[in-house]
């Protein structure tokens, strides 16, 4: 359903298209009706929630046509998604229904936004190295809509190097994946891999479509977003960190995501629950970061690095529990500076830092934003009610190249994830120009 949250603008926009549109009733059903979804199924046991999730887009009013691989037929007949979909159903290459059209180019052609589910490990792995070797893989390689990718399979599976690898190439070429949920699996296993329930994917495309109505101003950019703390380990059981609780960043990845961006989620130990829809990728400590961060990195557009990343780690570590002492000495040594490597290798990224001070705010953010390379730098002290880590409010200062500064009063820190975007939205325009 439409989130009404706290900004007049949206909610007004909103008001307006259902204004327009003669509808009397603001309901989030309301904007999946009329589209048109094409259902790619593939074989697996979740075929059997595919047909459950026909049903409901149908009832939502979205007209969907389902096309099936070898594999689903064996589980669900193509009759059931017929049935359901009040359309013919497709699952062979040379079956062309309509002599006057190809058949997988006019389905490519004529969805507004392809969803494949369930997604098995073996169309993941097709999709992502261009193979196209019957009526679901061509299609998929036809169409130029949005494809969204909701996986399901076994959790070992799941988690295999390989299908990861194919999920992140995926995901670099901007598809979109519905995660799967953790569960009791068919196969007896308990762990990640269930398909999401139908429910859950109407409800998150019913959202991307409110956001296609109110426009998306981020739309095909790219965003890396690094939030949390890092951990750095003495012994098994001990380690370094500091008070981050990844709040800040979570919120920019969440917003950024609602205003159309492909957003990766970088994040240290937290125990936030990641936002829906943000590929999201969780490590421990800031060498972690930085290789998954840099690794990365040229095939991003925009970098806010909000993570609160260790600047020591010990020297030393230990494989075993050290035992108590009167006295301890830990030699630190350095951690590599993530802002400042980005920094230095920057080519046509916007580059966004934090910088978290007690004191002398002002002078130690210019500073950062010089030496670093900065686009922009958001600037807050930590010692000031209502802001700092573990809570839901912020006040920052931003500051831009030209020392141009917008200090912004206390708000929850989803309010200055918008108004930092805002700024970043902006700087990506004069960019383009």
């Amino acid at each position: 359903m439409f989130n009404v949250g706290s900004d007049p603008i949206v909610l007004s926009s909103f008001f307006s298209l259902e204004i327009k549109k003669g509808i009397t009733k603001v309901g989030g059903e309301r904007m999946i009706s009329g589209r048109k979804i094409l259902l790619c199924v593939s074989g697996g046991i979740a075929v059997y929630k595919a047909a459950a999730l026909t049903s409901k887009l149908v009832q939502a009013g979205a007209e969907v046509k389902v096309i099936m691989s070898d594999s689903a037929i064996e589980f669900v007949s193509p009759l059931t998604f017929q049935a359901l979909s009040r359309n013919d159903v497709f699952y062979d290459t040379f079956d062309e229904k309509n002599s006057k059209v190809i058949a997988h180019i006019d389905l490519a052609d004529w969805a507004d936004l392809v969803l494949v589910a369930p997604a098995t490990a073996n169309i993941i792995g097709k999709l992502a190295n261009g193979i196209a070797d019957d009526m679901l893989t061509t299609t998929l390689l036809a169409t130029t809509a949005k494809v969204w990718i909701a996986p399901a399979m076994n959790v070992h599976m799941y988690d295999n190097p390989a299908v990861q690898k194919n999920i992140r190439t995926l995901y670099d070429y901007g598809y979109q994946f519905i995660e799967p949920s953790e569960g009791f699996l068919a196969c007896g296993y308990v762990g990640k891999g269930r398909l999401e329930e139908p429910e859950k994917i109407v409800s998150l495309l019913t959202t991307y479509f409110e956001k296609l109505e109110l426009g998306e101003p981020l739309k095909n950019v790219k965003i890396m977003v690094t939030a949390g703390p890092t951990r750095e380990m003495v012994d098994p059981v001990r380690y370094f960190t500091n008070h981050s609780s990844g709040k800040m960043g979570y919120a920019i990845a969440e917003e950024a995501e609602k205003l159309g961006a492909t957003v990766t989620l970088i994040t240290g130990p937290t125990s936030i629950t990641p936002p829906e829809m943000v590929h999201t990728i969780r490590v421990e400590s800031a060498e972690d970061m930085y290789q998954q961060v840099m690794d990365r990195y040229p095939k991003v557009d925009v970098v806010i690095k909000s993570a609160a990343v260790a600047d020591y780690r010990p020297a030393n570590t230990y494989d075993q529990k050290m035992k108590k002492k009167d006295s301890l000495v830990i030699e630190m040594e350095k951690t590599t500076d993530i802002l400042k490597e980005l920094g230095k290798r920057k080519d046509h990224q916007l580059l966004v830092g934090f910088a978290a001070e007690t004191n002398d705010l002002e002078q130690y953010a210019k500073k950062k934003l010089e030496n670093k390379n900065l686009d922009l730098i958001v600037a807050n002290n930590v010692t000031s009610e209502g802001a700092g880590f573990g809570i839901d409010t912020n006040i920052v200062t931003i500051f831009d190249r030209e020392l141009n500064k917008s200090e912004l009063p206390l708000m929850t820190k989803k309010e200055v994830a918008r108004e930092l975007l805002q700024k970043v939205t902006s700087l990506l325009k004069g960019v383009t120009k």
